[in-house]
């Protein structure tokens, strides 16, 4: 049986949402109108980054306007700006992380991606870490290859857990002694299924989670990155919000 590292993308690997470099790079290319940030996005955004707001408040307003610009968009226009967005960003990522996944190469295991981002920009990062499978969400194309609006999400715990089955399957993991790198609480289901579950950077619902779970805060390793320095600690840190 063969080991596998299932990671999550955006917060675990990259230090920030690839839809949301994405967003930026089509209102500069003038697919998506600036005024849609102004005027929907603008106020929820500064409210985070003021910390008077949350994150996941900030990127589910923005991927609602997200999913209902792209409708009627080609692909073609979008897999171009998708190449420019991993050529900019592809590096901008964690070094905790981007080191498992040069470790579990050298170890001969399968490294999958599981992502709830786009899953044209799911590829091509997967593409850069050549890792042996990916799954993201997916935004159906009419005949045309135009997109339609509609979207099969892959950020869920639920559907993470479909795609983890999957790969299971397909290269005979063995669990037990498998890993799986997430941030938030659609990570769990990976968590749960995995020998080892590293929570990168989590978020207070994800660490909630581990911390009143007997198995998860026994076996869950929390690795916090900031600046220069890495922490390893455990589900009994002290929090102070």
């Amino acid at each position: 049986m063969m080991i596998g590292a299932f990671f999550d993308i955006d917060g675990t690997l990259y230090r920030n949402s690839l839809m949301i470099e994405h967003f930026k790079k089509l209102i500069k290319y003038e697919v998506i109108d600036e005024a849609i940030w102004h005027s929907h996005v603008k106020h929820t955004y500064e409210k985070w980054e003021r910390r008077y707001g949350d994150f996941e408040d900030y990127l589910e307003e923005l991927a609602d306007i997200y999913v209902n610009e792209l409708k009627g968009i080609n692909k073609s226009h979008i897999a171009f700006i998708a190449h420019q967005v991993i050529r900019l960003n592809g590096e901008k990522v964690y070094k905790y992380t981007r080191d498992r996944i040069k470790w579990h190469h050298d170890q001969g295991h399968k490294v999958f991606f599981i992502s709830g981002s786009p899953e044209f920009l799911v590829e091509k990062m997967a593409e850069r870490y050549d890792v042996t499978q990916f799954r993201g969400s997916k935004y159906v194309l009419d005949e045309n290859d135009n997109f339609t609006g509609e979207i099969v999400k892959m950020w869920d715990s639920f559907n993470k857990q479909r795609a983890l089955d999957e790969f299971v399957d397909k290269f005979n993991i063995d669990l037990k002694n498998s890993y799986a790198y997430g941030d938030t609480s659609g990570d769990i289901s990976m968590f749960k299924m995995v020998g080892n579950p590293i929570a990168m950077n989590p978020n207070r619902e994800l660490y909630d989670f581990i911390k009143n779970d007997d198995e998860l805060s026994k076996n869950t390793t929390i690795i916090i990155e900031r600046k220069d320095i890495i922490y390893k600690v455990d589900s009994n840190v002290e929090t102070l919000l």
